[in-house]
């Protein structure tokens, strides 16, 4: 990639085909790691979460553009994203917000790129194979792709007394991961029409959701994810994290998951429930 995030067109190394732009949130407080320190400056093997991130991005292939949202005031998480060819963004007090300013400093000059994808600098393990299904399904129609495993825990309903009401069917559940892909257009338009409607941003979890309320038309393809694509939140993530990059540094298959070059199956493969 370039200085101004923009992969190289050389013959020696050509652009992905249809490439992509993609927005790595990185603006988290991390509070609930307790390093006292940006969630994406967390190191992991001597590195921090977001360049982990990063090189995985660059494995897969599919970025022409990338953006990191980084925290107000920030210096060390821009220093990273442009010493892998990305460009910073100051991010927003919420997740929705940091997405928003990077969608805006995407701008209208250029060519279009084929979609976006949207990816939590905290699932820093995700494999490029994830990537790489995400915007395949993007670039052959699909306005909105999110990668899921099938929920394997026992889940149950509570009332407000905490008194159980019964088990969940989790046969229709599915956990949800990033990167998710859409239409550039479309991301834009509901997350213009969240703002509209006065969403509070820290109700949005995630971006699908925004198509989901304000694109109810657009179906939400899921895809399989994978296993090590588990977001690092809590101090045993960091545990469980470790022991992923050993296992793929001897070569092994991690206990995390199957092969990290391929996704997990998806027994349905179906519009996001």
């Amino acid at each position: 990639m370039t200085r101004s995030g923009r992969r190289s067109t050389t013959t020696a190394n050509p652009p992905p085909r249809g490439g992509f732009a993609v927005v790595v949130v990185a603006a988290g407080s991390g509070t609930r790691l307790g390093h006292g320190i940006p969630k994406a400056l967390v190191p992991l093997a001597g590195r921090p979460l977001l360049e982990h991130a990063l090189r995985g991005i660059g494995d897969s292939g599919v970025a022409d553009l990338v953006l990191v949202t980084v925290p107000a005031g920030d210096t060390a998480l821009a220093a990273i994203a442009r010493a892998h060819g990305a460009r910073p963004v100051v991010g927003g007090a919420s997740r929705a917000e940091s997405v928003r300013r990077a969608l805006a400093a995407l701008g209208d000059d250029g060519p279009a790129p084929a979609g976006v994808l949207v990816h939590d600098a905290a699932r820093c393990l995700t494999p490029p194979a994830v990537f790489r299904t995400v915007a395949e399904h993007v670039r052959g129609g699909a306005r909105a792709v999110v990668p899921v495993l099938p929920v394997v825990d026992t889940v149950r309903r509570v009332d407000d007394a905490g008194r159980s009401l019964g088990t969940v069917d989790r046969t229709a559940l599915r956990a949800v991961q990033t990167p998710q892909g859409f239409d550039l257009a479309l991301l834009r338009a509901v997350d213009a029409a969240a703002q509209a409607a006065g969403t509070d941003p820290e109700t949005v979890t995630d971006d699908a959701s925004l198509v989901e309320a304000h694109a109810p038309e657009v179906a939400v393809l899921t895809v399989p994810g994978h296993e090590h694509a588990f977001k690092v939140t809590r101090p045993l993530d960091l545990v469980l994290a470790e022991a992923v990059l050993r296992e793929r540094a001897a070569g092994t298959p991690a206990t995390a998951g199957p092969d990290p070059d391929r996704p997990a199956p998806d027994p349905r493969g179906a519009p996001h429930p």
